[in-house]
């Protein structure tokens, strides 16, 4: 049984592409049979410090990669248009595109807050369990 992910399961976002991509090239998808024990033994850890993640990463740590891709892409793209602006394009529609960019960055930049922060808090809950 292979352990990669279909990357067209999911749809084809940019943000899920790039997290499926992460994740088949560190092959940190599974229970950690198929994968090299680290020291701290253990099997499909969370961390890459946490048990046999299976590769040099976790899929935490693709998730986090995936975002800030994303984050680094959108950044690229108000860049490119503030650039725009002070290069003499100050008309109203490269006005209205630069701050629908920055209302995305807003929007992509809470979402991955919110998504890392409640998986912190669901591992933080599962290890007081243990």
């Amino acid at each position: 049984m292979s352990n990669t992910v279909n990357p067209n399961a999911g749809g084809t976002a940019g943000l899920v592409t790039s997290f499926i991509a992460d994740v088949n090239k560190s092959n940190t998808v599974g229970n950690g049979k198929n994968a090299s024990a680290s020291s701290n033994g253990g099997g499909g850890g969370v961390s890459a410090g946490g048990g046999a993640g299976g590769g040099s990463g976790s899929w935490f740590e693709a998730m986090a990669k995936a975002w800030g891709s994303t984050l680094d892409s959108q950044a690229g793209r108000i860049t490119e248009l503030s650039g725009s602006i002070g290069g003499g394009n100050d008309q109203p529609s490269a006005m209205i595109a630069l701050t629908s960019e920055s209302l995305r960055m807003q929007f992509i930049s809470n979402n991955a807050s919110t998504s890392i922060n409640s998986i912190g808090d669901a591992f933080k809950t599962l290890a007081s369990k243990n």
